[in-house]
């Protein structure tokens, strides 16, 4: 029994008259009738009994009925499926991202991605930077983005937002009315360090070097969302990368250029294995106006009255 017969058979059921079924397939009724009979032949079993010009469903025929659910609920579903791709109306997109990625320059990127396409499904997870290469690698995730990159074959990128890390201080630090903050300014003063071993922590402990300063952090954390939650309860100063101090609002931080200059630049990963989607090529477009915004912004959340 193929789908077309299923389709006919359903469309009986649910009219209870061939010339019903036949006005919604669109068909002649001595095609639908024709088509019963077929389907009886071929089955070797009544599907329907005949009733004052109605017909009644056997047992067997509500079974198929049953049965066939899960096939034109799959049909109809890729019907859908190949009409949005036509249109770019909806799909799936999957990413992955670090710490610093996921809470700054993503989510203000995913609610205009989203505005625009109400209909997509974005998976969405937050991992390290080791995950992100597993996760596009392994296909979990169309995208990955990440702070840093060394090359992994198999892999392609490109650069997103290029910017460099800064120092955030509670408002009440006696380095707050400093325009810039140099690594040796922090000599002596509470320090919170990022983890040892991590891609950030081993950029700020160079940077420390490279200035002949003493790194001596009070504390030590893994991520710079934490150290900047930590600052801005006065525990003391931080270098972090430049999208973590948007997060919530800013945590009422003092945002200042920190030397010497050190990098952090985001790249958007994805798998040189297949070419990017529609839908991740647009998502990238919305990233490029958030990273645009982040670099006019700069000097406001670094000098402005917001943070002062």
């Amino acid at each position: 029994m193929n789908l077309r017969q299923l389709e006919i058979l359903r469309a009986v059921i649910r009219h209870r008259t061939t010339v019903a079924a036949a006005d919604e397939l669109a068909l002649s009724q001595p095609a639908v009738s024709n088509a019963l009979k077929t389907m009886e032949a071929q089955a070797g079993f009544a599907l329907f009994e005949r009733v004052n010009n109605r017909l009644f469903p056997t047992a067997e025929a509500m079974a198929l009925y049953k049965e066939s659910e899960a096939i034109f609920a799959l049909h109809a579903k890729l019907e859908n499926r190949v009409r949005d791709l036509r249109e770019n109306r909806s799909g799936h997109l999957a990413i992955v991202a670090t710490p610093p990625l996921a809470y700054g320059i993503i989510p203000s990127a995913l609610s205009g991605f989203l505005r625009r396409r109400p209909e997509t499904r974005v998976f969405f997870d937050v991992r390290r930077y080791e995950g992100i290469i597993e996760g596009v690698l392994s296909r979990v995730a169309e995208l990955g983005f990440a702070l840093g990159l060394t090359h992994h074959p198999g892999i392609a990128h490109e650069v997103v937002h290029s910017g460099e890390m800064v120092c955030v201080l509670p408002p009440q630090h006696p380095l707050a009315e400093r325009t810039v903050i140099s690594a040796a300014d922090l000599s002596g003063l509470p320090f919170i360090g990022l983890e040892r071993g991590t891609r950030l922590g081993e950029a700020v402990r160079d940077s420390f070097a490279r200035a002949g300063a003493p790194f001596q952090p009070t504390v030590e954390v893994r991520y710079c969302n934490t150290a900047c939650v930590l600052a801005a309860a006065g525990v003391g100063a931080a270098v972090v990368d430049p999208f973590s101090p948007r997060q919530n609002g800013g945590h009422g931080l003092v945002v200042r250029p920190f030397t010497p200059t050190t990098r952090a630049v985001a790249y958007m990963l994805w798998s040189e294995a297949e070419p990017l989607s529609r839908l991740a090529k647009a998502f990238l477009g919305e990233i490029r106006k958030e990273s645009a915004l982040l670099e006019r912004t700069a000097s406001h959340q670094q000098h402005g009255a917001g943070s002062d």
